[in-house]
């Protein structure tokens, strides 16, 4: 599980690209790095969902990458998602599992409260999120998270942690640094000119940084 939890982390957004674009832009991402999916939509319309998010679950298989479905429990049960991520009004963890499976991944938003991940990882979270970090264009009212939470979340939690909010190429390497597992992107990879190109430098930062 841990193993699988880990590297360069893609929310996606349909306004992002055309529709016809935007699985291309994301098998893009795919190669150039990108670990983890995070099918995230904000649409009403199922029927549009569920086949968008249907399509995504074939290219994550076919590319053996993770898929996670942003909030909607019923979506990543229809689709077998590997798992579901929740926020503070969303399902419990422990309805999460009922519906998906012991086995599923649970991630849990923990913003800036070291206390909710410590009780998330208590319940059998798969992960935890913290964040924004940084201003974000797609959340510009998101909660302010000081990256002084990742140093100390590292040290005492045993389960992988995510760093979410304005990330880009040009900060990535601190929350890395800081000792984020994970670094979830979305307009920092899917409004680049050059998706492949950005995430391919993005995904290498894991390489070259890291916790002394």
């Amino acid at each position: 599980m841990k193993r699988k939890l880990k590297g360069l982390y893609a929310v996606t957004n349909e306004n992002f690209s055309e529709k016809k674009q935007w699985l291309k832009d994301i098998e893009s991402a795919i190669y150039g790095g990108v670990k983890i999916i995070q099918y995230r939509s904000k649409t009403r319309n199922k029927d549009f969902q569920f086949q968008q998010a249907s399509s995504l679950k074939k290219l994550c298989e076919k590319h053996e990458c993770t898929l996670i479905v942003n909030d909607n429990a019923v979506l990543a049960k229809k689709i077998n998602a590997d798992g579901l991520h929740v926020g503070r009004n969303d399902i419990s963890i422990k309805e999460a599992k009922k519906i998906l499976g012991e086995n599923s991944i649970i991630g849990v938003s923990c913003y800036n409260d070291l206390e909710r991940a410590k009780s998330a990882e208590k319940n059998s979270a798969s992960y935890v999120a913290f964040g924004s970090f940084f201003q974000s264009i797609t959340k510009p009212d998101a909660v302010s998270a000081d990256i002084k939470i990742l140093k100390v979340a590292k040290h005492e939690l045993n389960i992988p942690i995510c760093a979410i909010g304005g990330i880009n190429r040009e900060n990535a390497k601190d929350v890395i640094n800081a000792g984020a597992d994970m670094i979830a992107l979305m307009s920092g990879i899917f409004l680049a000119s050059d998706i492949n190109s950005e995430a391919l430098h993005i995904s290498s930062l894991f390489n070259k940084s890291r916790l002394p």
